[in-house]
């Protein structure tokens, strides 16, 4: 099925990509100090491109495929980047559906995926993808489960992407006849929810889970000295108020706009302190690392209710991506 998405669902390119004429060879430039070649035929300024996140290095190479292959169907991580979903750190390789493969295969490092059953097909400003639902479904099953999780949760939640439903993504469930990672996408399905805002809260929430601690709320508000305070986590029976901190909190080029959300960042936890009887604070590596996360919930107070499911944390090793 092919379906025209509203102008805008997919993200431009972050950088400006030169096509060279492969009829003109003399006009064809050659990756310099002032031109990285992205891909055959595909360049862009060398500093520009060394200044992208690893994220954008890879929705710029997915355009650069979209510019000299015109109809191509991007599909899981490359899908994933296009539509805004959530891409951990910079992948590999560029992933399209081609419905008359005979069996999925790698080209260089493009790989083409084929299924029995088609996924559903947007298109927007001449590129094509799978749909949010279809995305998030392959994703879940082909991803660290921890990863999986924070994709459909990015998709659901209205406070991040809002691209579809858990029941859209549950229908594509029920379609799917291959049963590789099956199992791993129906434990991200009955864990999903449209609370979290962030991925750092999404992966928090799934080692919070393994290591066998209660489970908190997500987004709790306190009215404080006149305030509304939101915490990320928050375990009312233990009076626990947790904060999952993510990067590009803080904006480097602007001290003095930095210096400030610092300031309101540390009056904030000052209310908060005063108000509950613990406070953990852990970043993007403690959670993946996961001890670090375990110490600050212990030290804080933060009960368990379950035995730590170990194989589960094992998931997170050689996955340690940066977001």
């Amino acid at each position: 099925m092919l379906r025209t998405a509203p102008s805008g669902v997919f993200r431009a390119a972050p950088i400006e990509l030169l096509v060279a004429s492969e009829h003109e060879p003399a006009d064809r430039p050659r990756a310099t100090a002032d031109l990285h070649r992205v891909r055959h035929r595909v360049y862009a300024a060398s500093a520009r491109w060394q200044a992208l996140a690893p994220w954008d290095r890879y929705l710029a190479r997915v355009h650069a495929v979209a510019l000299i292959r015109p109809g191509a169907v991007f599909c899981h991580e490359s899908a994933a980047a296009l539509l805004g979903l959530p891409v951990f750190g910079e992948p590999r390789d560029i992933h399209v559906f081609d419905v008359g493969a005979p069996s999925t295969h790698r080209v260089g490092d493009v790989v083409r995926h084929t299924s029995r059953i088609a996924p559903t097909v947007i298109t927007c400003n001449g590129i094509r993808a799978t749909a949010p639902a279809d995305t998030a479904s392959a994703l879940a099953r082909m991803l660290p489960p921890a990863f999986g999780l924070a994709v459909v949760d990015a998709a659901i939640s209205p406070r991040q992407c809002a691209l579809t439903t858990l029941t859209e993504i549950e229908q594509v469930r029920l379609r799917t006849v291959d049963p590789r990672g099956i199992r791993r996408h129906d434990w991200i399905l009955s864990a999903a929810s449209t609370d979290p805002e962030s991925v750092g809260e999404s992966v928090s929430r799934a080692v919070i889970s393994w290591l066998g601690f209660a489970p908190p709320r997500l987004q709790h508000e306190f009215r404080l000295e006149g305030c509304t305070d939101r915490v990320d986590f928050w375990w009312p029976d233990c009076g626990v108020a947790g904060e999952s901190d993510g990067y590009g909190k803080y904006d480097p080029s602007d001290p003095a706009a930095a210096h400030r959300a610092l300031t309101q960042e540390k009056r904030r936890e000052d209310r908060l302190r005063r108000h509950v009887r613990g406070f953990a604070r852990w970043d993007w590596s403690d959670a993946m690392r996961a001890a670090p996360l375990e110490r600050a919930l212990e030290q804080a107070g933060v009960p368990r209710v379950a035995p730590t499911q170990r194989l589960m944390l094992a998931t997170l090793r050689g996955n340690r991506r940066s977001l």
